[in-house]
């Protein structure tokens, strides 16, 4: 059993864990916020995005003179441990819902980043004389431009994942349209029957909605390249040489594999969310449509008997502890809620955006938090979508036949033909009657045979659709 170590700071002694990486400034943090049980070791990407950060900053202040090369090379190759995620993640317990800005983020990586350059360099853990957490690790920067640098980056790492996700679940939906080009159904407005359509037009409707999201997410990332590191408290740039911001930017953009741009106006840049904001929004827009798939979905497959049944859904698990044989949308379902979680993240970054003052914004744990969760339960809802859902969904051409021949659907065509009125007249007939249009059209006899197999037929073209194949 190691036993405690005591480390000072602004507010007094403290005992610290002998065993553990961090210091006293993340003790303090981890007993003032024990609040949500999501803690900074929870996210390792954005540890590694803060190491990363650290990282260009040790190389930047290298380069000007301003650390020594000893010092730099053990800051450096601690940074490097925490990138690879070096089994160390358990010395960050900070919660990420915290006051103070992100501060205790920020010296919970300068602690561990420093204490592993103490290991390092043949000194022992707590040696701060030796190399400071502060002085040496967070020298040129503020926790003002290192945390909100982190955060940008680390929504821009996990980017690659979520779009991947997309372009999967939309080529699966291109896919099924393609193979469903010319099978006719009903098309439906406001639950009621409307017009004939294609099984490929709906599911190509569906890759569509994903498709124009990709482009909007990749266009909105961009908001998130420029970053305010080197403006240090409130981008007043104090105690930053001259030339770091630019130097570590590139630093960094190296490090990260981003091209990553300086700020223009490191004061607005380091008061301003609204990039937070618009890339959240985008995150809540990419939910609304899945939930509006999954939704379309669990209508089309309802029954299977007693509703729509147009597809059957992959069975993944039995749907009942009562009801013996049924079956559950479950894995729509699971989609619908984490979209509605999302929808639920999205108004809290911008409360929080809105709640900045001044200089800062205090409020960008919970921007961050939030953030991150959404696009995880995107990322991962998305696959288990298509995967355990989407990939197995089978058309039942019989019901769509069926239903498509009792419905007053192809009364549009037919009013091209015969006008509005008498199309009217004749579905209100049909509907009466419990007929079929076909049979309420033939024995009124106002079209040829050959018009009538034109309207009724079984194909794409009879219906009166120009092209039935997707795009």
């Amino acid at each position: 059993m190691i036993a405690d170590r005591i480390e000072t700071d602004l507010i007094g002694p403290l005992a610290v864990p002998g065993h553990v990486l961090y210091g006293v400034h993340t003790r303090r943090a981890e007993q003032n916020f024990d609040v949500s049980g999501l803690r900074l070791k929870d996210f390792p990407e954005f540890i590694q995005s803060m190491a990363m950060v650290k990282k260009a900053a040790c190389l930047a202040n290298m380069e000007l003179g301003l650390l020594s090369p000893e010092k730099a090379q053990a800051i450096s190759d601690a940074c490097d441990d925490i990138i690879e995620l070096k089994g160390i993640e358990e010395n960050f317990p900070v919660d990420m819902m915290q006051g103070g800005a992100g501060t205790s983020t920020n010296m919970n990586v300068n602690e561990v980043v420093t204490n592993l350059a103490l290991i390092k360099l043949g000194a022992k853990i707590g040696d701060y004389a030796r190399l400071h957490p502060n002085d040496d690790v967070n020298l040129s920067q503020s926790t003002n431009d290192v945390y909100p640098t982190a955060i940008r980056l680390t929504v821009l790492r996990a980017c690659d994942g979520l779009v991947s996700a997309q372009v999967n679940l939309r080529d699966v939906f291109r896919a099924k349209a393609l193979q469903h080009a010319n099978e006719l159904k009903v098309g439906r407005t406001q639950l009621q029957d409307a017009v004939p359509m294609t099984v490929g037009q709906e599911f190509g409707a569906f890759a569509e909605f994903i498709d124009e999201d990709i482009v909007q997410l990749q266009s909105v990332a961009r908001l998130l390249l420029e970053i305010n590191l080197g403006g240090s408290a409130i981008g007043t740039s104090i105690n930053v040489p001259r030339e770091f911001p630019r130097i570590v930017c590139g630093h960094l953009s190296r490090i990260s594999g981003i091209q990553l741009v300086a700020a223009r106006n490191f004061i607005e840049a380091t008061s301003d969310t609204g990039g937070f904001v618009s890339f959240s929004g985008m995150l809540k827009r990419i939910a609304v449509k899945l939930t509006k798939i999954c939704n379309d979905l669990r209508l089309l497959s309802s029954g299977p008997l007693g509703g729509l049944g147009e597809i059957r859904l992959p069975p993944v698990q039995a749907g009942s502890s009562i009801m013996p044989g049924k079956i559950n949308p479950v894995i729509p379902e699971m989609v619908n809620q984490l979209s509605f979680q999302v929808i639920g993240h999205d108004l809290t970054v911008t409360l929080a955006a809105s709640a900045g003052q001044l200089q800062l914004n205090a409020m960008e744990p919970v921007i961050v938090l939030n953030i991150l969760q959404s696009m995880r339960l995107l990322t991962r809802g998305m696959r288990i979508f298509k995967e355990r859902c989407v990939d197995g969904i089978e058309v039942d051409f019989d019901r769509c036949r069926a239903l498509l021949d009792q419905s007053l659907v192809l009364a549009t065509p037919l009013a091209k033909l015969i006008g509005y009125g008498k199309a009217a007249e004749l579905s209100k007939r049909a509907l009466a009657g419990k007929r079929t249009l076909r049979q309420v059209v033939e024995e009124a006899g106002v079209l040829l045979p050959d018009q009538v197999e034109h309207i009724f037929g079984n194909s794409a073209e009879f219906a009166g659709l120009p092209d039935a194949s997707p795009a």
